[in-house]
């Protein structure tokens, strides 16, 4: 049984042990209790898996070319994930994909086997995630590298969003029934506060890179000021307020349509999203480093 008198740590290494491939060695009892609390550590886990994605990056980056390197980037970041979030994308793409009534769709989400559709949402997903990272790569920013972990860290905050805001599609069946009531505690203000938190140590984070590594940064500003181009501390604020907005709007548009064809979302659906936000918010952070010529 767990151990009571530490329901944090427990609660802590329950989300590492669920979510992630980090060896966290510790006996864990997934009763529906502890996997509620393990949410409110969600977006930690999100922080961790990025910042081991983003150092890969770095020292992959300076080895191999920009492809190639954000390929075995993208390699180490399916395997801290066990491909969890992959899977429920690709039955996801084969279910909604299919075009057939409620209760089909339902059946072929749960069929251990891959389709056609979930195939093609997987290279897409993959390849788009892999020029993603090769942009950033190519671009070596790495001064401003922690901002990277943001869209890990939402993506995962959203799936307890998720979880609390919509009902399950399969009543009481399936593995979202263990997250039951999780609307009716304060874990998802926690999870919150959580990504805030780490959200705000990232732009600090930021902050300090650039004064440390790039102490020129100032007298730069004052000059790119007169040319009218945008002050380099205005990309961290942005990204730090951006991200977090658009994680909301995109996920809460998406798993709305979804909920509208299941009926509510599934255990599938929350990987899903948790896959289509990483792409989304890293493609956001993309085009605002366009924006500000980073």
């Amino acid at each position: 049984m767990t151990d009571h008198t530490h329901p944090r740590k427990h609660a802590a290494a329950a989300a590492f042990q669920f979510l992630s491939r980090f060896p966290v060695k510790m006996q864990i009892d997934f009763v529906p209790p502890l996997l509620r609390e393990s949410v409110v550590y969600y977006p930690l886990v999100g922080a961790a898996i990025g910042l081991c994605v983003w150092l890969a990056g770095a020292l992959t980056g300076v080895i191999l070319p920009a492809f190639p390197a954000a390929v075995l980037t993208l390699t180490l970041w399916v395997w801290l994930t066990g491909g969890l979030h992959l899977d429920g994308w690709m039955d996801t793409a084969d279910g909604l994909l299919s075009y057939r009534t409620r209760e089909r769709m339902l059946e072929i989400m749960k069929d251990s086997r891959v389709g056609a559709m979930g195939v093609i949402a997987c290279v897409l997903l993959l390849m788009m995630k892999a020029a993603l990272i090769a942009d950033f790569i190519a671009h070596g920013n790495w001064i401003y590298g922690a901002l990277l972990i943001l869209p890990m860290i939402w993506s995962r905050w959203f799936m307890v969003y998720a979880i609390s805001a919509w009902p399950n599609a399969r009543g009481d069946d399936g593995l979202a029934v263990l997250f039951k009531g999780l609307g009716e505690r304060k874990e998802v203000q926690r999870a919150r506060s959580s990504a805030v938190g780490l959200t705000l140590l990232a732009g600090v984070i930021t902050f300090a890179a650039v004064w440390i590594f790039r102490p020129d940064m100032g007298t730069a500003d004052a000059m790119m000021s007169s040319l009218g181009t945008l002050p380099w501390w205005l990309y961290p604020v942005t990204a730090v307020i951006v991200v977090p907005v658009a994680c909301y709007i995109i996920g809460k548009f998406v798993a709305a349509r979804i909920s509208e064809r299941l009926g509510g979302l599934t255990g599938d659906t929350y990987g899903a999203m948790n896959e289509l936000l990483e792409a989304a918010l890293l493609t956001v952070l993309s085009v605002l480093q366009g924006l500000f010529w980073l």
